[in-house]
């Protein structure tokens, strides 16, 4: 190597570590960032109900993930969920689905439905932040989040149903 190009050399070097430096230091520690909320939008109602009686066990209300971005998103990075509230993830097709909970910080049951809105299967309390693959155990074009535990209150089993309304 001559001695212009190991002189560029150092000089290409000095500078990168420079706005390494400078990059550091002008990122904000984690205790200043600051946490938004994202607070639930509903945006229909949905009732589970019970096959073989059709009597409704819930009637929640509902967000809607049905573009790529909420249903990539879904309900990372929230803190708290009401009771009475889930997500309803609506895909363009019917497919064997898999959720994890990475970003996800409350514990969920994932609801796996048919196209006719039958349920397929339940994967029942999901830990927070787990990146372990949650798969359905059949074909589902929708997907329910609700807090964990709320499918053991309601007793829904596998061949219950769904119905929703958007608004």
């Amino acid at each position: 190597m001559n001695s212009d190009a190991f002189k560029i050399c150092i000089l290409v070097c000095f500078g990168m570590l420079t706005l390494q430096f400078v990059s550091c230091k002008d990122e904000q520690k984690p205790s200043e960032v600051k946490s938004v909320e994202i607070s639930f939008k509903k945006e229909g109602e949905l009732q589970l109900k019970k096959a073989a009686t059709d009597s409704i066990l819930a009637t929640i209300d509902i967000e809607i993930a049905d573009d790529e971005y909420t249903t990539q998103t879904g309900l990372m990075y929230r803190n708290s969920m009401a009771h009475n509230q889930g997500m309803l993830f609506i895909f363009p097709n019917t497919d064997y689905r898999s959720f994890y909970m990475k970003n996800t910080k409350i514990p969920l049951d994932i609801i796996y439905i048919s196209e006719d809105k039958t349920i397929v299967s339940i994967q029942k309390n999901a830990k927070p932040m787990d990146e372990s693959s949650l798969p359905s155990e059949g074909p589902a074009k929708y997907v329910l989040e609700v807090n964990a535990g709320l499918s053991e209150t309601w007793t829904l089993e596998k061949g219950d149903t769904i119905e929703f309304s958007r608004h």
